[in-house]
């Protein structure tokens, strides 16, 4: 086969444009910090690039719920304890009342406590996170202990015992298949219908044994203040717990986090070191090509004239 000027000047395009081609790919990778700037660059590579940024989006939003459990948590730890501290101030009272030596004008001041610490305990029954009541379950929008009042403006907790809650739970995601409930119902921190020990029920007894002057009613009362105490103390315990087993799992989080971004890198990020390597070398490549082109393209059917 004969070689033609117009053969020699096509192949010798052809392998500048191929060199130039792999110096503009060099230059791209360099300027993005990626080794992959589009699916044909590495057609088995973009699945696996794909497939770490959809695990780390999906571990992104579950530690985002971890952080939202933690706060549900610490803010139920925080209307436990308030719960026990207004329990605590009761039967500090109860034991003062209940000594008989008081006169009745001494119980009726310690009337006027109760009742604003009846008051308080039913603010902290109704007790709300971002916009949500935290002891009605999943009707969070909706006031569990909404008491009528009467004519002088006081709270009637009459049927105080007979208010039931909902008694389902707020699941939080928080790992691939795994929901933690992170409620507690006004039932089983306040008391239901069917124990002995309602917190509402129990203030209606002391209040009404303050005011009659029944002694023997109050002593009774402190068996009850320590029953309800030591199962909020129990409720504590168990928020605690999840609180522990919520931490652990943020830890595994951002583990796998750092595990899943070192997975991508390895994938994705391009190797600055050997690319400026072989960006020189594609240089001299090219100039290489050009200065070699030039000498074999220059001469012409008039350089053979003279």
């Amino acid at each position: 086969m004969r070689v033609t000027n117009n053969m020699l000047s096509s192949q010798l395009l052809l392998n500048l444009n191929r060199n130039a081609q792999q110096m503009n790919n060099t230059q791209i990778q360099l300027a993005t910090g990626r080794k992959i700037n589009k699916p044909s660059d590495d057609p088995v590579g973009i699945t696996y690039s794909l497939r770490y940024r959809a695990e780390l989006s999906s571990n992104e939003q579950y530690q985002k719920n971890v952080d939202s459990a933690v706060s549900w948590l610490d803010f139920n730890e925080t209307v436990l304890t308030q719960s026990g501290d207004v329990l605590q101030r009761v039967r500090e009272l109860v034991v003062q009342a209940s000594t008989g030596t008081n006169p009745q004008s001494a119980l009726d001041s310690i009337n006027e406590e109760m009742k604003q610490l009846k008051e308080q305990m039913i603010d902290i029954a109704n007790s709300k996170f971002n916009g949500k009541y935290i002891f009605n379950g999943e009707t969070y929008d909706t006031m569990p202990y909404d008491f009528p009042k009467n004519i002088d403006g006081s709270i009637d907790t009459t049927n105080a015992g007979d208010v039931v809650t909902d008694p389902g739970k707020i699941n939080f995601i928080v790992g691939e298949s795994v929901q933690l409930p992170i409620n507690i119902t006004g039932n089983e921190v306040f008391g239901s219908a069917t124990e002995d020990d309602n917190v509402f029920v129990m203030f209606n007894t002391i209040i009404e044994s303050l005011t009659e002057g029944k002694q023997k009613e109050l002593s009774d009362q402190l068996d009850v203040i320590d029953s309800r105490v030591s199962k909020i103390l129990a409720n504590r315990a168990e928020i605690g717990a999840k609180t522990n087993r919520v931490d652990l799992m943020m830890n595994r989080l951002d583990d796998l986090g750092i595990n899943l971004t070192d997975l991508q890198s390895k994938v994705e990020d391009a190797d600055f070191a050997e690319l400026a390597m072989q960006s020189k070398i594609q240089e001299n490549i090219y100039n290489a090509s050009l200065s070699t082109g030039a000498k074999i393209i220059s001469p012409t059917l008039v350089d053979f004239l003279r």
